[in-house]
């Protein structure tokens, strides 16, 4: 059993990571011909195993294996394959090939699972190509909107729909349905921090998942001047007015560290380096995007509404004008106890006893549990952080996880909700 899982995690891994632009890292789009390279991979290896391969409209991809109850819900488990821009082997398709795994363990078994276990690999999981949260997972239970269909990918400009329609996809379908009823999900993913490589943890069970507040396309708007003949009163530098900001903000983070609540603050995409941009010169542009991460849904109120305070102040002091932009939010979302414990339990009959943790990340595990699903995820133990191209994971930490799921359910005769 553990040679079939691990050879499964192995393979997978190398046919997908096979598949990307060029450059450092890996880089799969989302909507992209690269990411439906890597689902068709997916659906080889499930037709391999005898698996039944669907798609729905959002190009969301389906490998059926029946179970012993067809009636009951099913049990669903994966991740995505689309990438940051240039980054690493793991976020996403590791889930993959554990789900894939997870299947070839029963099938090498001659049992069949309790309830048929379905394959899941979504589209367009990685918000940074669309500002649209959990894209793929979101139009697969219906709670993707119109609205949404318009927003303009980063790299070519062009819409979400346009990107849907090129790959096959059906946009219009989408929102007419039909679309999954509430079952259970599972989502294995790297851990996107240190906590269990400082621990020495192979994995463990997240409770639930951050939720964030962001604007994506803020500048600060100064005045050009040269840099030797400006004096400082006269000046409106942008580049002073950010790092104002950022020094307020960091304060405001700590503190709120302090009271007991949970919060991540990142000044992320900053750019100052436009042609207009040169030496002997005094900035007069400034672009960057700010992205608020909490468990807490007030603490990202209060931490809005002390960034924009803030920049009503240093836009007097300075004389500059901040444009914040639209601004886009996901909800902090709780996962599964119940389903968590079960999974818990079989781990610790194999001799793992898995820590409870938050997950900073957004995941697609979060956009089923807020459909009203029963979802769950497991972090993996990764050593170098995520979404660069230095991703680390141990195979032998995902056949362990793998093989607890085979655990937990290979005997259970009904694990309905």
């Amino acid at each position: 059993m553990s040679s079939i899982i691990r050879g499964t995690i192995d393979r997978l891994l190398d046919r997908i990571n096979a598949i990307s632009a060029p450059g450092p890292g890996y880089t799969r789009p989302s909507y992209s011909p690269l990411e439906s390279q890597a689902h068709r991979v997916v659906a080889e290896e499930a037709a391999t195993l005898g698996l039944t391969v669907t798609k729905d409209a959002g190009l969301n991809l389906f490998a059926r294996l029946p179970g012993r109850d067809r009636n009951a819900p099913a049990l669903y488990i994966g991740s995505h394959v689309d990438t940051v821009p240039m980054g690493g082997a793991y976020d996403g398709a590791a889930g993959i090939a554990g789900a894939m795994a997870l299947a070839a363990a029963f099938v090498e078994s001659g049992k069949a699972p309790p309830v048929d276990l379905v394959v899941t690999v979504t589209r367009a999981e990685e918000s940074v190509w669309f500002p649209v949260s959990y894209i793929g997972s979101r139009a697969a239970l219906g709670r993707l909107t119109a609205a949404e269909m318009d927003a303009k990918r980063t790299d070519t400009g062009r819409t979400l729909a346009d990107h849907m329609r090129e790959e096959g996809g059906d946009p219009d379908a989408i929102l007419r349905g039909p679309h999954l009823t509430p079952a259970r999900f599972v989502e294995l993913h790297i851990e996107q921090g240190p906590v269990l490589e400082n621990a020495g943890e192979a994995f463990a069970v997240v409770h639930g998942v951050r939720g964030g507040l962001r604007y994506r396309e803020a500048r600060i708007d100064g005045t050009w001047a040269h840099s030797g003949g400006a004096p400082r009163a006269a000046r409106a530098d942008a580049v002073f007015a950010f790092a104002d900001l950022v020094v307020a903000m960091d304060k405001h983070w700590g503190e709120i560290l302090q009271e007991g609540h949970d919060l991540a603050v990142t000044f992320g995409r900053v750019d100052a380096a436009t042609p207009e941009h040169a030496f002997a010169k005094v900035p007069g542009r400034v672009d960057f995007c700010v992205d608020l991460r909490s468990d807490d849904p007030a603490v990202l109120e209060r931490m809005d509404g002390l960034l924009k305070a803030h920049i009503a102040v240093i836009e007097a002091a300075r004389g500059v004008r901040f444009v914040l932009g639209s601004q886009s939010r996901s909800q902090p979302t709780k996962l599964s106890l119940a389903l968590g414990d079960e999974i818990a339990a079989a781990s610790q009959n194999l001799g793992f006893t898995p820590r409870r943790m938050l997950s900073g990340g957004g995941h697609d595990a979060a956009a089923f549990a807020q459909a009203g699903w029963e979802s769950v995820m497991i972090f993996l133990r990764n050593w170098n952080g995520s979404h660069n191209p230095h991703e680390g994971m141990d195979a032998g930490d995902l056949a362990a996880a793998v093989g607890a799921l085979h655990a937990a359910w290979a005997e259970q005769k009904d694990i309905r909700a």
